[in-house]
């Protein structure tokens, strides 16, 4: 599987971009909208939230097989389970709603699948989507 592994920093995010991009040459324009969608929200978490004040890697691999698109990406930030966050209440106003949740609960939303585990001192967090 190609991987990258990048400094966690905001400003790396279309480095990301771009290397997801290569593995997904021919697809369709809204699956690729989507997929950066996903990939947005979870490396910008990452990169402002895994290493508090310090500074850190991700990895990121990208493979495409049998119709699946695999993307995981793991840090050795603070461990953190997004997918054990309650779904924010969608049908609530913004005023009314808990800061936070919405990255990951859109990501779940546009993936077919979202994996977390937390494995030799990493956060793994693994999106598949089928394409």
């Amino acid at each position: 599987m190609p991987r990258l592994e990048i400094e966690a920093k905001t400003e790396n995010l279309e480095k990301v971009n771009d290397f997801i991009a290569e593995v997904l040459i021919g697809c369709p324009m809204k699956l690729l909208m989507q997929i950066d969608l996903a990939v947005e929200e979870i490396f910008v978490n990452i990169a402002s939230y895994a290493y508090k004040d310090k500074t850190g890697n991700v990895s990121v691999d990208c493979d495409i097989k049998d119709g699946l698109l695999t993307m995981v990406f793991e840090d050795g930030g603070e461990m953190f389970d997004p997918l054990k966050k309650t779904d924010p209440d969608i049908s609530a106003s913004a005023e009314e709603r808990e800061i936070g949740g919405l990255g990951i609960f859109l990501t779940k939303k546009l993936m077919d699948e979202v994996n977390y585990e937390y494995k030799n001192g990493k956060n793994i967090l693994t999106l598949i989507k089928k394409i």
